[in-house]
């Protein structure tokens, strides 16, 4: 299947028009109403030569013409990018994603589930009034000193380790104000993996209404407690026995593996409303198995994780275990379009020019 996949990618990048043609561009210009004049840059010309840029590790502008095999000034290309709807790019995304996704079958899923894994990173870009006041820089760095620097969560499908989704924020964004924005993408059945970042009861309880699973670290202010019908903390009480957990244990399903119902906290979370907290269920059942890491001349350190495929049987411990270690190769996916790409460092001077330039990249 990765040979499969590299095969295709590799002709997507000898002619982008092989996956992304003509008529499919127009109509995804018209559809979001779109209008131009006949020119050498229509909307297919400038997209496919944007991508022939991002392609070619977001080369200068200055070396398209030999790349494109076309005569052409930086600023006419520079014009006809702008003049692209900011809109057309997620269309265009989930064009070739569907496309690929056909082409390569009902790959990689686990027992019947499609596997997504959501991973946050950043990316710095030109320093322009326009940029700083949308992302914002680091606190390390004196103001008008740093580089604007935006926060982006990619959503992969792990059976393809295709990118299928980026969403931008300013720097200081708490991923899990963002990742409900990628919910509708889930459907019934569909197993989500993400870091400890992602773990939480109101996420998960999000995910559960939509009937997705979740598949995460559990957090280290969270603690795991074994013990069958152990003690634990009551909601609201401001003062709880240090090292109490907050979950109720519900049974044990294994030495380091057993369901607990989690309660829900007192406080709403800064990225959710008041209202829509209400809504949430009092508690939450989920299962806990805890497995290690580490090898010969490494620490051994022992990580639990939280999720809510509650059956032993059909779910291993052993197999969670492994797919949150596979994890770690399909986030290096992101790692590779930053360094590989030039990805990390991107070059439009806008809001939308950065918008479209990280969508161009999910199309690569």
């Amino acid at each position: 299947m990765h040979h499969r996949i590299v095969s295709i990618l590799h002709l997507f990048k000898q002619d982008p028009s092989q996956l992304l043609d003509r008529p499919a561009i127009i109509a995804i210009c018209l559809s979001v109403g779109h209008q131009w004049r006949t020119c050498f840059f229509d909307p297919v010309n400038t997209i496919h030569i944007f991508m022939i840029q991002i392609f070619h590790e977001n080369t200068a502008i200055t070396h398209l013409p030999h790349l494109a095999g076309k005569a052409f000034s930086a600023a006419a290309y520079c014009l006809a990018r702008s003049r692209l709807p900011l809109e057309v790019f997620p269309r265009l995304v989930r064009s070739v994603a569907d496309s690929l996704l056909t082409a390569t079958g009902d790959t990689g899923r686990w027992l019947g589930h499609r596997v997504f894994v959501v991973d946050g990173s950043a990316f710095s870009m030109p320093d322009t009034p326009e940029l700083q006041a949308q992302f914002g820089q680091t606190t390390a760095q004196r103001a008008g000193c740093g580089f604007p620097i935006a926060h982006i969560l990619a959503l992969f499908h792990v059976g393809t380790g295709m990118l299928l989704e980026v969403l931008t924020g300013p720097l200081y964004t708490h991923d899990r104000a963002d990742v409900t924005r990628l919910h509708p993408l889930l459907g019934l059945g569909d197993v989500l993996l993400g870091d400890r970042g992602f773990c939480s009861f109101a996420h998960l309880a999000l995910l559960v209404e939509r009937g997705v699973q979740g598949v995460f670290r559990m957090h280290q202010r969270q603690i795991g407690d074994f013990t069958p019908n152990r003690a634990h903390r009551r909601p609201g009480r401001r003062k709880a026995p240090k090292g109490v957990p907050s979950s109720r244990w519900v049974r044990c399903l294994g030495v380091t593996d057993q369901v607990v119902a989690w309660l829900k906290p007192r406080s709403c979370p800064e990225w959710m409303t008041a209202v829509r907290y209400a809504l949430l269920p009092r508690e939450l059942m989920v299962r806990e198995p805890r497995y290690r890491i580490g090898g010969s001349g490494f620490r051994v350190r022992e990580v639990t994780l939280a999720t809510t495929l509650l059956d032993a049987a059909m779910y291993p411990s052993a197999d969670l275990a492994e797919w949150d270690r596979g994890r770690w190769q399909v986030e290096t996916n992101l790692k590779n379009l930053k360094t590989t790409m030039k990805m990390d460092i991107l070059h439009c001077e806008t809001v939308a020019g950065v918008s479209k330039e990280l969508l161009l990249f999910v199309l690569t």
